[in-house]
């Protein structure tokens, strides 16, 4: 049975949608079946699979309201599959509060996938609503990518309040860590907020940490995840690097 993870961070612009992308592409390049599962409605994780929004294609949001409706979609990576999703996510955010046991939506849906892939990777939106607590609800873990900056542990404790009440709905959920994104090794307050988040979470955070890289800013406008984009950038390298610890840590 297959293992799901989402990808939360409350704030916006800390690379979420980049880490859900590329490590969803290169846990599938590690020969790995995957699923990328976009719940952020601003659909970006959706755009960075080469699925156009002027496409007719199926969201996970028509999955959530009937789970007879199929919604998976090849990428350019034979083993990465792709669930969109379109603005219309963001009516789910009000119709779902009149759901009853609205949290479990998600878990629902994905009953019937989970054997069919080795993981399900989940873009969530950039704020701790009724999409994310679906997401946390549906995991088996979460990864929390932080960028370097001021107030990135106060972040970080929202979350883990967050996940206090989750685990009434998902005793099983864990954190299977906290990334380092936007990592400037040349700006001392990187040093700090590392030594910080090292000295606060311990084991909890990847060693791997993820740089800043032109390539992986501009590999989005190409509609395509960091592998296929420039396999031999510092970006690529660290993601694959995100990979194997990550398969090294849940064994």
């Amino acid at each position: 049975m297959g293992k799901i993870i989402s990808v939360i961070n409350q704030k916006g612009g800390v690379g979420k949608t980049t880490t859900a992308v590329n490590l969803a592409a290169s846990l599938s390049a590690l020969e790995k079946k995957v699923l990328l599962i976009d719940m952020d409605p601003q659909g970006n994780a959706t755009s960075m699979s080469s699925i156009k929004e002027e496409e007719n294609f199926n969201t996970i949001y028509d999955m959530m309201a009937d789970p007879a409706v199929k919604a998976v979609y090849p990428t350019k990576l034979p083993s990465l599959k792709v669930i969109p999703c379109n603005f219309n996510l963001t009516g789910a955010e009000i119709e779902l509060l009149e759901v009853e046991n609205r949290e479990f939506v998600l878990k629902e849906t994905l009953k019937k996938l989970k054997d069919k892939f080795d993981f399900i990777v989940i873009d969530s939106p950039p704020t701790l609503n009724i999409l994310t607590v679906n997401n946390m609800v549906a995991s088996n873990g979460i990864i929390i990518p932080i960028q370097c900056e001021y107030f990135a542990l106060e972040g970080l404790s929202r979350i883990m309040e967050t996940m206090k009440s989750i685990k009434n709905l998902n005793p099983s959920v864990e954190i299977y860590g906290i990334l380092l994104t936007m990592y400037d090794k040349r700006v001392k307050l990187t040093y700090e907020v590392e030594n910080d988040v090292r000295e606060h979470f311990g084991d909890l955070v990847f060693q791997t940490v993820i740089p800043r890289n032109v390539k992986l800013s501009e590999s989005p406008s190409f509609g395509m995840p960091i592998l296929l984009y420039d396999v031999a950038s510092i970006g690529a390298k660290k993601y694959l690097e995100l990979a194997e610890e990550f398969l090294e840590r849940i064994k």
